[in-house]
């Protein structure tokens, strides 16, 4: 009885000592600046190149080349929730070195604001004492500290795709390492649909091989295992709900079925007519053919009401056009349980609904096509909208693992 007693307070004040000894550190560094970045990335430092343009427009030539000099493992920009305020830089300096106008000491980092405004913003969100990060951010934290990387959260996201950025909802916030190849540009990495995920990492991905373009190649193809990962987004608000609803006919039986569809997705360059570009999306509907003629019977009321004109040149084909004639879309079963919905003029090819191979979804684009057809959100960066082919797979229920390239050429 004496011994239990004694192997209890032992057992009791052991783990007390060493939290009274070891007391659980706060969040110092970048740790202290990711919940206020909405992008952050990380770069080798190159000392003996030259000077790079945000370093100079930051601190000045002189400044910049005496700092830039010093680096010797990474460095970091970053943006803020109001992206138009400008980059941050941040660089390793030790704590006897000046601060810049507009910089701010942060541990043994130095903050270079874009203005004084952005100054002043950040130093006020940096007396929030911030706990260390958890989960996803403490893995992206730890790739920012080790090697070239990025890291976004939902506010950085919604700048780069605008409108569309809800059907990126399982990619709200996450990291990705980055390194290139000749003139492609890797990376693999994480994202999640939380801004604060404790998942486990998923199981990584292999970063895919581009496959060669040709005059038929679509603008985008994306191909995936369930139509859900569209869906998540579009069902995320009432008004979206009820727009699909009253519009197309498409109620919470229909879209419940379509979230386990498998599907594929191509947007087809239009060389001549009205349209820049033809969409057109295959499903591989689930259950019994009937329930989907009895949507189409619906879509086809909706379609009418919206004056719409309807044509079948074949049972399995339907053509719907505006008043002046100009095509508009239709649909048309390739096979039972294969349909074939398409906005613009009637294909004459069909996409094939096949899985990527160890993935759950991939994405192929031809981004710089896509930029001189004015068809990319215009906050994507840069270096997305001058490749001239883009792959990126995702696999994962919760956490996504992701995996790509981009090719310069």
């Amino acid at each position: 009885m004496r011994f239990t007693a004694l192997s209890t307070a032992v057992l009791l004040m052991v783990p007390t000592a060493l939290l009274l000894l070891v007391p659980r550190k706060l969040a110092s560094g970048l740790d202290r600046l990711m919940p206020d970045t909405a992008l952050l990335q990380s770069f080798a430092a190159r000392p003996t190149q030259p000077v790079p343009a945000l370093w100079q427009q930051r601190l000045g030539p002189d400044l910049a080349e005496r700092y830039w000099r010093a680096q010797r493992r990474f460095w970091w920009q970053f943006w803020g929730p109001h992206g138009d305020a400008g980059a941050y830089l941040v660089f390793a300096a030790p704590a006897s070195s000046p601060v810049p106008a507009h910089g701010i000491r942060l541990d043994d980092l130095i903050v270079v604001a874009p203005n004084p405004l952005a100054h002043q913003l950040l130093q006020d969100q940096l007396k929030v004492q911030r706990r260390l990060p958890r989960g996803l951010n403490q893995r992206c934290s730890e790739q920012l500290l080790q090697q070239e990387a990025v890291h976004w959260n939902p506010a950085a996201l919604a700048q780069m795709l605008g409108p569309i950025a809800p059907l990126a909802m399982g990619l709200q916030q996450g990291c990705l390492s980055l390194r290139s190849e000749g003139s492609a540009l890797l990376w693999q990495g994480e994202a999640d649909a939380s801004s604060d995920s404790l998942q486990a990492v998923p199981a990584g991905l292999m970063v895919p091989s581009l496959p060669a373009a040709t005059a038929t190649t679509p603008l985008l193809e994306l191909r995936g295992r369930r139509l859900e990962l569209l869906l998540r987004g579009l069902l995320s608000t009432a008004l979206l709900r009820t727009a699909l609803a009253e519009r197309y006919g498409l109620g919470a039986e229909q879209l419940r079925r379509l979230q386990d569809a498998g599907f594929a997705l191509r947007l087809l360059e239009q060389p001549q007519g009205p349209y820049r570009a033809g969409l057109q999306l295959l499903v591989r509907l689930p259950g019994e053919r009937q329930f989907w003629d009895r949507w189409l019977i619906d879509l086809s009321r909706a379609l009418e009401d919206q004056g719409l004109s309807r044509s079948e040149p074949t049972p399995a084909l339907q053509l719907w056009s505006r008043e002046n004639g100009e095509p508009a879309g239709g649909w048309r079963w390739l096979s039972a349980d294969q349909l074939l919905l398409f906005l613009g003029p009637s294909p004459t090819q069909a996409p094939k609904l096949q899985p990527p191979s160890g993935a759950d979804w991939q994405l192929l684009m031809q981004p710089q096509k896509l930029d001189n057809q004015q068809l990319l959100p215009p906050g994507l960066p840069v270096v997305v909208k001058r490749a001239t082919q883009l792959v990126l797979h995702g696999s994962g229920a919760v956490g996504t693992a992701l995996a790509g390239r981009l090719d310069l050429r």
